[in-house]
């Protein structure tokens, strides 16, 4: 049942993606998510804040696309590639998600690579943290 609760949870971040529609975000976010981000060193915990940082790095990306999904024996794992601009800056990456049995978001963790699309990513997104607080 894992698996298929996971596929759902999957399947309705992609349909988010695609609509732009954030009430589905919040459905996802388990309460005690922690998001783990690749420009800071402690991670952010809560559903607020990781609403926040996610819903913003949706709007700063340009030209995103899932390219592979890979999902763990368990059912509660996947990691899904990437690709996207930030202006003149092309980067690729990877989303580490962890579902817990109810299809809820409690860990993601983000991996962008090169350096130069992860420091334009930094700027931005620090810029909109900033307001945050």
């Amino acid at each position: 049942m894992t698996l298929e609760t996971t596929e759902k949870a999957i399947a309705r971040w992609h349909e988010m993606l695609e609509t732009r529609d954030m009430s589905i975000l919040n459905e996802l976010l388990a309460d005690d998510v922690v998001f783990r981000s690749p420009v800071a060193y402690n991670p952010y915990a809560g559903k607020q804040v990781v609403f926040f940082i996610l819903s913003n790095v949706i709007q700063v990306f340009e030209n995103f696309t899932y390219h592979r999904e890979f999902l763990s024996e368990d059912g509660l794992n996947v990691v899904l590639e990437f690709s996207a601009s930030i202006g003149e800056k092309k980067l690729k990456g990877i989303d580490m998600i962890q579902f817990n049995h109810q299809g809820k978001i409690i860990d993601f963790e983000v991996m962008i690579r090169p350096k130069s699309g992860l420091e334009a990513l930094a700027v931005l997104m620090g810029q909109r943290m900033q307001n945050m607080k």
